[in-house]
């Protein structure tokens, strides 16, 4: 069983930060790559942002030069940093993890999810 745990969401005034905290627990060999994905209601989920275990990153062209993402993928722990957050950045924000477990099994897990509510 490999658990993914997110923590951080809240409510913030636009132009505002707030940052997000996700850790990966459990029955792990490693892990590939780390990955923050959002979803508001009536709209598929979209990635924002993700850590690979070469510390490569990537991110949406919505959040470049306002989001970062950070942590150490190895340590299975990343942290989402939001600055000049906008209404448009309301979503549920979820952690999603992939790798392998002990015992070889490939793995995609996500976690529960956190609110990030960006109002005035």
């Amino acid at each position: 069983q490999v658990q993914v745990a997110e923590s951080g969401g809240g409510l913030v005034q636009p132009g505002g930060s707030l940052a997000l905290s996700c850790t990966a627990s459990g029955n792990i060999f490693s892990i590939y790559i780390m990955a923050w994905y959002r979803q508001t209601p009536g709209k598929e989920r979209e990635l924002v942002a993700s850590k690979a275990d070469d510390g490569t990153t990537n991110y949406a062209h919505s959040v470049k030069g306002t989001f970062s993402i950070s942590g150490d993928v190895a340590n299975h722990t990343v942290y989402l940093q939001m600055n000049n957050l906008k209404p448009e950045d309301t979503a549920v924000y979820y952690c999603m993890v992939r790798g392998r477990a002990l015992g070889g099994r490939e793995f995609d897990n996500w976690g529960q999810g956190t609110q990030v509510t960006v109002s005035s």
